[in-house]
């Protein structure tokens, strides 16, 4: 009867960065789910019941509910989630609560615009992409300061929207040919901290796999 009241299914996409953060959040929190991999080329009748307006992942399915969009389904995790034995992701105070979601809607625009540059686009066009996404992480190295995260001592929201993207650098780099270390050596150290982290490192995937599922997008979309 418990497990029934509680049923948690995921619908995502393994090298999906917004699937990540959602898998980190609930392992996090401890939940158990049931994870579908869904298949974006040819999207199941599920996915489409339940997210008809985007149909996008990642979708997390709370008895039968959807909620869709990764930070808010994070936010819902936090939410609904609460216990003794599982940290706070979004800061109690007001104020630190309305920066992390600033600086989580920055990766989702600025972030994500820029890496997408990164690894379809060729000469001029790839370069301006580079320059941006770096100039992004900088931003955001500057917000991390001397922290061992964003939030301060602790792992939380914002970690989470950022360090999905990690497992997509060894693929802008070689793609892009350059290193990001050594323009933000700072942000490297986060993420060797936050890797640390059993809720992080069992929710990314390889990144060389990930590497050899940008190659299949560029094979399969044109972006060669």
């Amino acid at each position: 009867m418990v497990a029934a009241v509680n049923k948690v299914v995921l619908l995502d996409s393994m090298f999906s960065m917004y699937g990540m953060r959602v898998r980190v959040a609930l392992a996090e929190k401890g939940v158990e789910y049931e994870f579908k991999d869904e298949n974006l080329l040819d999207k199941s009748t599920l996915l489409l019941e339940m997210n008809p307006i985007h149909k996008k992942i990642p979708v997390l399915i709370h008895n039968g509910k959807p909620v869709c969009e990764s930070m808010m389904i994070v936010e819902y995790v936090d939410n609904v989630w609460k216990n003794e034995d599982s940290p706070l992701l979004l800061p109690s105070d007001p104020y630190k609560r309305s920066q992390a979601r600033f600086w989580a809607d920055f990766i989702d625009k600025k972030v994500n615009d820029s890496q997408k540059k990164v690894w379809t686009m060729k000469g001029k066009e790839q370069e301006k992409g580079k320059e941006e996404f770096i100039e992004a992480l900088k931003l955001l190295e500057g917000e991390l300061g001397d922290k061992p995260y964003f939030g301060g001592d602790n792992f939380g929201f914002l970690d989470i929207a950022l360090v999905p993207f990690y497992s997509w650098f060894y693929a802008y780099e070689t793609l892009g040919n350059f290193r990001i270390e050594e323009h933000c050596p700072k942000l490297i150290e986060w993420i060797e901290r936050c890797m640390q982290k059993e809720s992080v490192s069992k929710s990314l995937p390889d990144p060389k796999k990930v590497y050899e599922y940008i190659l299949y997008l560029k094979k399969t979309f044109g972006f060669e």
